[in-house]
């Protein structure tokens, strides 16, 4: 892995693993994602990563119509980097979850490199009074499988290609980095590769400092100086995941999409507080956060001005 003093700071404002009940601070309306989205960059970040939800009852939405609004306001007061999601939510299949970027044609767009469960239902102890039924359903479901197969990941690989939108590529335990390994050889991808590895979520890897230095450690084996190092950290773990992979040259997603949390036992407010926190601690390590445009160089992004909305 190339180091960098420049650290490209994501924000994945609102997701589709929290519910609207969880926290009032999540956004959920056009408006809402779109506020939420320039405050985090107006804070730091030089990626905002975005789903859709229903305005009326906060549940994943992922048809292209639902991102359109606020996509265009986003580009119209912002130069921020838009990576928008191609994992949508794990109940939906892969024709839905890749309607928007294929759509929209972003600059970035997010790709699970592999098929996993997906644990919510631990949630529904902590948050016993929510107001939607569907929230009920959704987190208690334990029979969720992430589909993400080889042939499914091939096409969503070439139909947003056609657009020339590149890929953060998320990696939820060792075999997804053996995934994108074939794609790498089969000449499917092309480096540099970003790599979003993902820590904490109950279904793939843990959260361990282990558990960091063994997917960095694969990743830099497998791709060498090919791919560029980011890390999620869920739930609590945000934070602490953030300082390690910033500390080893890596670079850094937050947002409420990721957990809810500023600290022990305290709500966030925003999306903005949890950016200005990891803008701090890197400054704190003596790096700098990358602007939108520094992202776009060190990731090969294609320009704002090529994208579809």
């Amino acid at each position: 892995m190339r180091s960098s003093r420049k650290v490209i700071l994501t924000c994945a404002v609102t997701g589709a693993i929290h519910t609207p009940s969880m926290s009032d601070a999540l956004p959920v309306t056009a408006h809402e994602i779109a506020e939420a989205a320039l405050g985090a960059a107006e804070a730091g970040a030089s990626i905002v990563h975005l789903h859709a939800r229903d305005p009326e009852d906060g549940r994943p939405d992922q048809t292209p119509e639902a991102f359109a609004p606020f996509l265009k306001v986003i580009k119209q007061r912002s130069d921020v980097v838009v990576n928008i999601t191609t994992g949508g939510a794990p109940t939906m299949s892969v024709e839905e979850r890749m309607q928007p970027a294929a759509i929209h044609a972003p600059e970035l767009a997010s790709l699970n490199m592999g098929s996993m469960n997906f644990g919510l239902f631990p949630m529904l102890g902590r948050f016993p009074d929510l107001k939607h039924q569907w929230e009920r359903d959704y987190l208690g479901n334990k029979d969720i499988l992430f589909n993400n197969t080889f042939g499914q990941i091939e096409k969503i690989i070439t139909t947003l290609s056609e657009n020339g939108t590149r890929f953060e590529f998320e990696c939820y335990d060792t075999a997804h980095l053996y995934n994108l390994k074939y794609f790498l050889d089969a000449g499917l991808v092309k480096p540099p590769l970003f790599i979003q590895t993902v820590f904490g979520l109950m279904g793939g890897i843990g959260a361990h400092p282990d558990d960091v230095a063994h997917m960095k450690r694969t990743a830099d084996r497998l791709f060498g100086d090919d791919w560029r190092w980011s890390v999620l950290g869920a739930g609590r773990n945000q934070m602490n995941i953030a300082a390690m992979a910033a500390a080893q040259g890596g670079h850094v997603r937050v947002g409420l999409e990721d957990s809810l949390w500023i600290g022990p036992g305290e709500a966030a407010t925003s999306n903005a507080q949890q950016v200005a926190k990891a803008r701090r601690l890197i400054e704190t390590l003596g790096l700098e956060v990358a602007t939108p445009d520094e992202a776009r160089e060190l990731l090969d992004l294609k320009g704002a001005d090529r994208v579809g909305f």
